[in-house]
């Protein structure tokens, strides 16, 4: 189980801690990529085939994820602001990095990588490598097969996603359907890997060049 879970584990104790460490973004957020990406390499490595089986189908999810992402604020603005998406549970979807961080090369290459290769890894690894296959049997999830499916472990996996995604919780609900989907699909992590990483890789080049950092909390 450690090399499916300890990698997103470490990413959401860098997440949790990041208020009390006093250091600022463009330190703490490369030595978060470096720390959860070693550990990635020391206890995952074993467990990942990074072959995808469908690499053509899986940038085209990738790239329709993306459009579903930014779809509602681009066509409607100010749909964030509903309550449904900011209130005191899931916050606001805003930025808080200042002019300096934005310029700082070092920094937006360092969250780039984090984005489109180490944070798709990590947590295909955990939502589709480990919770699907966990909430089946919790006894002994290596025994159920990549992309098996019941109703519960996918509509329950696809809420817990939409979760972890704040005030972007109806895009991540649908992206996390999609994902379900393409890995019952093909039973191919990879290709998970791939079409979530081609997203966030989307996304990254969004924030850069439309200057739209809200995308990036």
């Amino acid at each position: 189980m450690t090399a499916y879970v300890a990698p997103f584990a470490a990413f959401l104790v860098f997440l949790a801690a990041q208020p009390h460490i006093p250091l600022g973004p463009e330190v703490a957020y490369p030595i978060r990529v470096v720390v959860v990406s070693a550990i990635l390499w020391v206890f995952s490595r074993r467990v990942l085939d990074m072959r995808p089986a469908n690499p053509l189908g899986s940038v085209l999810l990738g790239a329709a994820v993306f459009a579903i992402w930014i779809g509602p604020d681009t066509f409607w603005p100010g749909y964030r602001a509903h309550w449904l998406f900011h209130n005191s549970v899931l916050g606001e979807a805003r930025s808080t990095a200042s002019d300096a961080l934005k310029g700082n090369l070092p920094f937006l290459i360092f969250r780039t990588f984090g984005c489109a290769i180490m944070v798709p890894v990590l947590e295909e690894l955990f939502w589709r490598g480990w919770l699907s296959r966990w909430l089946i049997d919790s006894r002994d999830f290596l025994k159920v097969p990549l992309g098996a499916y019941t109703a519960f472990s996918f509509w329950m996996g696809s809420l817990l996603f939409a979760s972890e995604h704040g005030p972007y919780w109806e895009v991540g609900l649908a992206a996390g359907c999609l994902y379900n989907a393409w890995m019952i699909r093909t039973k191919n992590l990879a290709n998970c890997i791939l079409a979530h990483g081609v997203t966030n890789a989307c996304l990254s080049a969004w924030v850069l060049t439309k200057d739209q950092w809200q995308y990036w909390q």
